[in-house]
């Protein structure tokens, strides 16, 4: 294989971040932002109900699979989405392949690699090299970095089932190039070459004011990134002083009936919890839904096993936005904002009577503005889908048309077969893309995870595997991942597909809950779905 020293999907980054550049000329420089604001931005649980200001587009550079071009071609849904590269760069006597190479100002926010050899993963060199200079900023052994042995630590780097993650940030302000000195699968024709790996990163109006990365930098902010990582293992903190919280209310639920509580605004929903006790559980927390209604509009209908990302069945875990407890407890902690008046409903579908706890709901002030946003969650499932492991399938999580910021989702599974099911890849395509923005590599990828690995629990900050008995043999798994600085805006539309790959002829079904906010208004093409919502789990 021949790799070209810039492919389509590079030239469509390069054009989309010189036009974002181009929309505000005349903008007045910012407030800095640095490593230490990003930081703080990461565990602000408020800045995501805003729509972002300075605005930012966050794009993704992967190794997907070159020949995927365009969804009506062949080659869409191919599959060697490994150590495919810009181009190959001479420096030093040795070769250096080019993974990223982005105009600023800008910030990576989230970097995951993925290698053939689970005991030592990527053992190649990163370099990242800030505002044309030729000298790395950053330079050690890729697995050290993105494991958490190098000078980041747990939560920010650490080995997820396999896969490596970093989620510190590392802001630029003119240019970044990341580079990756191992041989080239495609030419060693080695295994242990092979390197997959997607980068998250924003892209600012060019007048922004960005201070780069410097390792003296992060030394001078290491108290505050250990505070950072603290902050982010401690889920139940409130955003914002002055909290009010409605008594807990615990009731019988027959079919057919509900539980409502009402709040008036404008203020802010700061945790929501609730708590299902019944003789099936697992179609209990199916077939019981949360609707939440914001201003007149209802923005949330999810099963409350899918919202609180346990999926199917009682699946404990926490992350920073969520958290599942052994005695049943589920609460989250998204900044629901309103400026008059909030609506939340629990309502039993199913045909079994259950007991539900229901709160307590805290909330507190919140100064609505033109940039407030409304919290969104929405449920589809897809049952009996055949899959062919000569083709692909594109599976839409969701399509939104308005102004917000994409915030995260729950995919629960149902697998058919003991092989493996999670080969296809995110597609993101915003503001009318024809070419997505972000392309992945793999589903397990996309959630921080690598090669569908074997029924293993796993829970970080940012992304979670509550439930993963399906993955090589016919059940469940649970996947589940939410967004904080690797957020994804968009001003007029949004659309998330989920590529279906599979490696056997077999059924599946999918289900997933997506998390947004947006300006009021805004809409999507899910509705509820009580016939999924109702409809027998499988066993």
């Amino acid at each position: 294989m021949t790799l070209s020293n810039c492919t389509r999907r590079e030239l469509l980054s390069y054009a989309a971040c010189a036009a974002f550049a181009g929309l505000c000329p005349a903008q007045k420089p910012v407030a800095t932002i640095s490593l230490e604001s990003l930081l703080r931005e990461m565990v602000d649980r408020n800045a995501l109900a805003r729509y972002p200001d300075p605005s930012y587009t966050c794009q993704q550079a992967s190794s997907y699979d070159r020949r995927s071009i365009d969804p009506k071609q062949s080659g869409w849904f191919a599959n060697n989405d490994y150590s495919q590269f810009i181009r190959s760069e001479q420096r030093g006597g040795r070769t250096e392949w080019v993974m990223m190479d982005a105009e600023g100002p800008g910030a990576v926010v989230r970097f995951w690699m993925g290698a053939p050899v689970p005991q030592h993963g990527p053992t190649g060199t990163l370099r990242f090299y800030f505002d044309g200079s030729e000298e790395p900023a950053i330079e050690t052994v890729a697995d050290k970095l993105l494991s958490g042995e190098s000078f980041v630590r747990e939560p920010l780097a650490a080995v997820r089932s396999i896969g490596r993650n970093l989620y510190l940030p590392i802001p630029y302000a003119r240019r970044c190039k990341i580079t990756y000195d191992r041989p080239n699968h495609w030419k060693s024709k080695n295994d242990e070459d092979c390197a997959w790996y997607n980068i998250n990163y924003r892209t600012y109006p060019r007048r922004t004011d960005l201070q780069t990365f410097t390792m003296g930098e992060f030394e001078a902010a290491r108290t505050l990134v250990d505070q950072i990582g603290k902050n982010l293992l401690t889920v139940d903190q409130y955003s914002g002083l002055g909290t009010r919280t409605t008594p807990q209310e615990t009731r019988t639920l027959r079919p057919g009936s509900s539980i409502t509580q009402t709040l008036s605004g404008p203020a802010a929903v700061r945790k929501l919890s609730l708590r299902i006790a019944a003789d099936n559980l697992p179609q209990a927390l199916r077939d019981t839904v949360l609707s939440l209604e914001f201003d007149g509009e209802e923005t949330v209908w999810s099963p409350v096993g899918d919202f609180f990302g346990s999926g199917i069945g009682l699946n404990p875990f926490h992350d920073w936005w969520r958290a599942v407890d052994n005695d049943g407890t589920m609460s989250c902690w998204w900044v629901m904002p309103f400026n008059d008046s909030c609506k939340v409903r629990l309502d039993n579908i199913g045909g079994q009577t259950l007991d539900a706890g229901f709160g307590p709901l805290v909330s507190g002030p919140w100064q609505w503005d033109d940039r407030s946003m409304h919290f969104h969650a929405n449920w589809r499932q897809q049952y009996g889908i055949d899959t062919k492991k000569e083709d692909g399938l594109d599976w839409n999580y969701i399509e939104i048309a308005g102004q917000g910021v994409y915030a995260g989702d729950t995919l629960t599974i149902h697998n058919g077969s003991s092989e493996w099911w999670g080969e296809g890849d995110e597609k993101i395509f915003v503001d009318g893309e024809s070419f997505p923005s972000n392309f992945g590599t793999g589903t397990e990828d996309y959630y921080g995870y690598s090669f569908g690995d074997r029924g293993v629990f796993f829970e970080a900050p940012f992304h979670a595997q509550p439930r993963a008995d399906g993955n090589h043999q016919p059940g469940y798994t649970v996947n589940t991942r939410t967004r904080s600085l690797d957020a994804i805006p968009f001003m007029k539309a949004l659309k998330f597909d989920m590529e279906i790959w599979h490696w056997a002829k077999t059924t599946m079904t999918y289900a997933v809950t997506t998390y947004w906010y947006a300006r009021p208004g805004a809409t999507s093409n899910r509705v509820p779905e009580r016939a999924e919502a109702t409809r027998a789990i499988q066993m």
